[in-house]
């Protein structure tokens, strides 16, 4: 009954397979590539371009449950609807749930960082109060744009998804070009990173391809949802796959794999200067800046918007404290006060494994429910699921290891934060499970 009460707010149909393609590439390409190709390098090794491709398979067998839900049921709920669906409104579904819009503000502050190390290069500031700051006021910033009400979204998603996807991609083969098609990354005697690093540094590609979850939170308002949801999805994870390669193999031929790991943080504007000179460094750093900030937006208003559902939908408590207005405006600020947290107190890499620990056991929780209760009702294949499944823990697994050696810290913190929604939820619904309401809407 919720589900109808909320169906008004939004626009059934009126985006199409070209448009939803569009907001997914443009969601997916941003601090996944800025940001996270030199962390990637110092997990993987000569071996980083590998990992996206790692990165791709795992999450194209993810993404299979998500589709195989959205395509019986299309909905503006996206992932919530398909937890409740699989689960009921019990706690671990609204626990799995908040688990996915926490990474989503964990990703808006990564985000945010990005923009800030980006714009900041220039100047040759890699550090300080100064990126801190900067995160903050371009979240901040998107806050503000949202209260304004400025709704075209769909045109500005457009361009700037055609901006990034161009920019980024003209970046990459300008650098093989100037290097003569060698990979510099693999010329040098590194000290292998092993199977386990590898298999790590597959937890953060999979963060630079989760921004597919955001089509179907749209998947009620897609053209022929039925179909095109699930087409929009593998398009986008093909097109972000080719881009990131290209990338990846870019950034390779013009640093060696030490530079690529000491510039982790904006290894894409360090790998612009020898191999386009300086307009090539400072146009990476634009476009990083143009699409980081972007993605903030786009990233803000995509978060309030699903804490909002999750409320309408009873699944998680909410408190005005004393503020007037929507419910999503509420969830705004809420939104922008933790991402900015984020910002100020951890940095690029701790940020982006806190958002690897998260989305990666919310993923499991979805394949579970759906492998559990809605299998043969969707008519998925219980062979992908448990891979899905078995995929996400052996990421899971690895990249857990290699933290639990080099930052064991953000492991606790992950633990602490995951428990700690579980338990609350649990607290505030009174009951783990009830498969019985899943049927009611």
């Amino acid at each position: 009954m919720q589900h109808n009460q909320r169906s008004s707010d939004y626009d059934e149909g009126s985006i199409s397979l070209g448009g939803a393609v569009a907001m997914g590439t443009g969601v997916m390409i941003g601090a996944g590539i800025f940001a996270l190709t030199g962390q990637i390098a110092q997990l993987a090794g000569p071996l980083f371009p590998l990992a996206f491709i790692a990165g791709a398979i795992v999450t194209s067998f993810s993404a299979y449950s998500y589709i195989k839900m959205s395509n019986a049921w299309p909905s503006a709920g996206g992932i919530a609807m398909i937890l409740q669906k699989c689960y009921g409104s019990g706690a671990v579904a609204a626990g799995a749930a908040l688990l996915m819009a926490l990474s989503m503000v964990i990703a808006e502050s990564l985000v945010a960082r990005t923009f800030a190390t980006y714009v900041l290069r220039p100047f040759d500031i890699t550090g300080g109060p100064l990126v801190p700051i900067l995160a903050v006021a371009v979240i901040v910033f998107a806050f503000l744009v949202n209260i304004a009400g400025n709704r075209s979204v769909g045109l500005f998603s457009l361009i700037m998804a055609a901006i990034k996807i161009g920019g980024i991609a003209l970046f990459g083969i300008a650098a093989l070009w100037s290097s003569g098609f060698q990979f510099a990354a693999a010329s040098q005697t590194a000290e292998p990173s092993g199977i386990v690093g590898f298999i790590a540094s597959v937890a953060l590609a999979i963060l630079a391809f989760k921004g597919f979850t955001t089509i179907t939170n749209s998947g009620g308002e897609i053209t022929d949802p039925h179909r095109n949801v699930g087409r929009t999805i593998m398009i986008s994870i093909a097109i972000c796959v080719v881009v990131y390669l290209l990338v990846a193999f870019g950034v390779g031929a013009s640093l060696t794999l030490d530079e690529i790991i000491a510039a982790r943080d904006y290894s894409l504007a360090e790998a612009a200067a020898p191999a386009l000179g300086q307009v090539g460094f400072y146009l990476t750093v634009l476009l990083a800046a143009v699409a980081t900030a972007s993605g903030v937006l786009a990233s803000v208003f995509a978060v309030s918007r699903m804490l909002a559902m999750l409320t309408d939908m009873k699944m998680i408590p909410h408190s005005h404290f004393g503020m007037s207005g929507r419910i999503q405006r509420h969830m705004l600020i809420y939104t922008v006060v933790i991402a900015s947290t984020l910002a100020v107190f951890f940095d690029l890499g701790r940020i982006a494994s806190l958002g690897a620990f998260f989305y990666l056991i919310m993923d499991m929780v979805v394949h579970w429910g759906v492998f559990r209760f809605r299998r043969k009702e969707i008519g998925a294949a219980a062979s992908v699921l448990l891979l899905a499944l078995a995929f996400d823990a052996l990421v899971l697994a690895a990249f857990t290891a290699m933290k639990l050696q080099s930052d064991p810290a953000i492991v606790l913190y992950a633990a602490v934060g995951i428990t700690a929604v579980f338990i609350l939820e649990r607290l505030y619904l009174s009951r783990w499970l009830a498969p019985q309401g899943a049927h009611e809407n």
